[in-house]
This record gives structure tokens, sequence and C-alpha cells, in this order.
């Protein structure tokens, strides 16, 4: 069985897509991952109402963790002069202001764009959709990092989302274990495939028909 990139490498590559000057909220999930590969001058918002705090608490570094600093997905960050804090109804305003770059998880992205990723279907209380609609329609750029298919082989990248969605034609780029996947007004761009892979075998795993770049490159990081 061929190799796909590992979780940490997913967020490693969508880090690359942040920029000195970018405002970027973060999801849970893969998302998590990419706030340790960030690049300075990138500065994080959370939805409980936080913008520009300082870097994540680690595993190894519990000691420094307070109660009062910690984002919507359960991590601990450190406070920073500068920093600023402000309520929901504020953060909420920002995230719909088409400022912020977010950064999510999906269960499914259409041909379309269109995003899944609170629920898988079937079930009721599978979760809640919580702000994922609102970053998801209000960022000015919405990534997607997931794996391309599901534990039993069957693709993510659909031509038409079966779970309950969080948001239409939302998605503008979709990194996976295989590839980086733009979405376009005539479809998905496939830019980069993951080493050792190519555009046919990524093909075979993704329902909707892919345009290939020119210029199909492996992922760099």
């Amino acid at each position: 069985m061929k190799q796909r990139l590992e979780r940490e490498v997913i967020a490693m590559r969508a880090a690359k897509e942040l920029k000195d000057g970018d405002y970027a909220n973060l999801g849970i999930g893969i998302p998590n991952l990419c706030a340790l590969h960030i690049p300075q001058g990138v500065l994080f918002e959370t939805e409980n109402g936080a913008l520009g705090y300082g870097p994540l608490v680690l595993e190894d570094e519990i000691e420094k963790a307070d109660i009062h600093y910690i984002d919507a997905g359960g991590r601990f960050w450190t406070p920073v002069p500068g920093m600023a804090l402000f309520d929901i109804v504020t953060s909420f305003a920002m995230i719909r202001s088409g400022r912020l770059i977010t950064i999510l998880g999906g269960l499914q992205v259409s041909e379309k764009g269109d995003l899944a990723n609170w629920n898988a279907g079937g079930d009721p209380l599978g979760g809640t959709i919580g702000g994922g609609m609102d970053l998801a329609m209000g960022a000015k750029r919405v990534i997607i990092t997931m794996e391309h298919t599901t534990k039993d082989g069957k693709p993510k990248i659909v031509k038409q989302c079966t779970a309950p969605l969080t948001a239409r034609e939302c998605v503008d780029l979709v990194i996976t274990d295989l590839a980086v996947i733009e979405v376009t007004p005539q479809g998905l761009l496939l830019k980069e495939v993951a080493p050792g892979w190519s555009a046919a075998e990524v093909q075979a795993l993704t329902e909707p028909k892919l345009i290939v770049a020119p210029d199909l490159k492996e992922i760099e990081l």
C-alpha cells in the first residue's frame, strides 16, 4: 500500500498558505496541528474572544496552562503584550467580516466547494455545528484539511455532499493526505500530489472529475 501523508504533514502544508500579517482561526483536529507551524507574524483569533495571543502551551509545558487563557478548541495559550480580549458578539462580528483566513477539518467537500464538517449524517446527536457555519461563510479564505478518503476507502471529495452541510460553495482550497486541490469556477484543480502518487491514482479516489494543473508537482513543505 502506498504511503500517505501524516496528519502533521498535512498541517505543515496548510500552514504554508499563511503569511506575515494574516489573521487566522484554526478549527479542531488537523487544523490544531497547524498552530505549531504558523509563520511568524500570523495572528491567531478564537471564537471565544481573543486575538493576537501568544504560543500555545504544549503537553510537556502543562505547568504554564492557565484556565483563563484557553481557546474555543480547548487549547491553552500564553498571553503576550498587544493581544486583545473581547466578548463573543465582537468575535463573531470579526469572523463574519471577511478579514480572517480559517483552516477547518472536513467530513466531505463537494465539487462546488460545499462543506460538511460537523455531522457524518444519520445521527441527530452526532455533533453541533457551533461557529463552523460562520467561519465557513464569513472568512476571507477557507482551507480544509482532511484525509482524502474515509477509513473504509470511500471518497471524501464528492460530487454532492451526503452529510449535513455546514455551508455552500465556501471552500477555497482542500489539503489532504494525497493532494492539494483548489476549488475554481471551472471545477476542482489538482495542483499537488503526495510523493509517489500520480494524478490518475488521486483521481481514482476522488468522486468528481479533477482538472490536472499544467504545472502539477509533488507537495512541498
